[in-house]
């Protein structure tokens, strides 16, 4: 025996039914709303199928068919009418496509470090011991000239004593210079002083001890790297940028940078330099900003988040960013096609912006596409599929 279960269409019908209520699709009796001056063409199968009827009529799930208007030949494939007191209700938007001069905003993690260009080190081009260290902890700022340190060199002194009885020669002299012999001793020595047993090294920069090797006593060799001194008055910030970011970057461009020990203090910064490598596993682009960092209060390997806003050339054909529903595979908007009709249109999607989406493909200007309550249309538009295959299932699953 076969028992025939389309009267009842199951909990998983009532379900798909329920939501087509709530949506308001229209029933025959009130076709006339839907289409001025009831100009109704024909009605056609609620679930899909080619199945046409000229009069109200019902299918075998008992569910009304639709009506299609005289004027509704041109809407696309899904067109979904939906009832005008139901497109109140549901709090449906929608807004007109138009050109839109739009700006587009880069955001990337980054840390600070000190610029590369302002970063000296004190290596004396001769050998011998500090007797005096007048700078003598890491973290000290030092300005231009300031002492450093006094040395005893038997090779500066010897070269002292040529000097003299060269009867201060030019070679002589060059020989004294060659060795960054500082001026200062120089000009005591054309003054007819006598030459002196230590010699005072002055800082040949302004800025920060960041690395002290010197030790008061100790000797030293030529070329060892005695003080590093770096000016941190201005700081470089590195930050990474994802791939598909960086066509909207340029050099020149402003960016706001926000350090994490003070996020309510922004600093602007100007993008120096763009690396010519991408990272083979983080795929991003490293960028360098620099930044005035006066008050000091910038540090090395702070870390920092980068906002570059850059507008893009020209006007763009654009859609608020809520009229797109994204499944990931496909990109769609609802197009308002008047009288309570909505037909859904695939687009081909541009650039991102806060707020806004480039529209490539799949709308004109002047057509006006839905920005609220985009789901509950579209999900109309589905469930019709949805209820084709349930009926499909439901027909196999008759039993004997």
């Amino acid at each position: 025996m076969k028992f025939v279960a389309k009267s009842r269409p199951g909990i998983a019908g009532a379900a798909l039914l329920g939501v087509i209520a709530m949506l308001g699709v229209l029933p025959a009796a009130r076709a006339d709303q839907a289409c001025p001056g009831g100009k109704v063409k024909y009605y056609r199968n609620p679930m899909g199928t080619p199945d046409t009827s000229p009069v109200p009529k019902k299918d075998s799930m008992n569910m009304d068919y639709l009506p299609v208007c005289e004027d509704a030949d041109g809407d696309g494939p899904g067109t979904v009418t939906v009832s005008l007191d139901k497109v109140q209700r549901l709090g449906v938007r929608s807004e007109e496509v138009g050109e839109r001069q739009l700006s587009r905003t880069v955001r990337a993690f980054a840390t600070l470090q000190f610029d590369e260009r302002r970063q000296f080190v004190v290596a004396p081009k001769f050998s011998g011991w500090i007797e005096k260290l007048y700078v003598n902890a890491t973290g000290d700022v030092v300005t231009v000239g300031e002492k450093l340190f006094d040395v005893y060199s038997p090779e500066l002194n010897v070269l002292q004593q040529q000097w003299r009885l060269a009867g201060r020669s030019a070679d002589a002299t060059d020989k004294l210079r060659y060795l960054a012999y500082p001026e200062t001793a120089l000009e005591k020595l054309r003054q007819g002083d006598p030459p002196s047993r230590t010699v005072t090294i002055p800082s040949p920069v302004a800025g920060t001890v960041v690395d002290k090797i010197a030790i008061e006593g100790m000797r030293f060799q030529p070329g060892e790297t005695l003080f590093r001194i770096v000016d941190t008055s201005v700081m470089w910030v590195l930050a990474e940028v994802y791939e598909q970011d960086l066509g909207y970057v340029k050099v020149g461009d402003i960016a706001k940078v926000t350090v994490n020990a003070w996020p309510a203090q922004p600093v602007d910064g100007k993008v120096a330099f763009i690396y010519p490598t991408i990272g083979k596993d983080s795929r991003t682009a490293r960028l360098r900003i620099e930044v005035a960092n006066s008050d000091g209060r910038l540090r090395a390997d702070m870390a920092a988040t980068v906002e570059i806003t850059t507008p893009l050339d020209g006007s763009r054909l654009a859609v608020p960013e809520s009229a797109v529903i994204d499944s990931g595979r496909r990109q769609v908007v609802l197009v308002e096609r008047g009288e309570g009709r909505y037909e859904p249109r695939p687009v081909k999607l541009g650039a991102h912006v806060p707020g806004w989406v480039q529209v490539l493909d799949g709308v004109k200007a002047g057509e006006r596409v839905v920005t609220q309550a985009t789901f509950l249309i579209d999900a109309e538009s589905n469930i019709r599929a949805a209820l084709a295959a349930f009926g499909h299932a439901e027909s196999k699953g008759d039993g004997k």
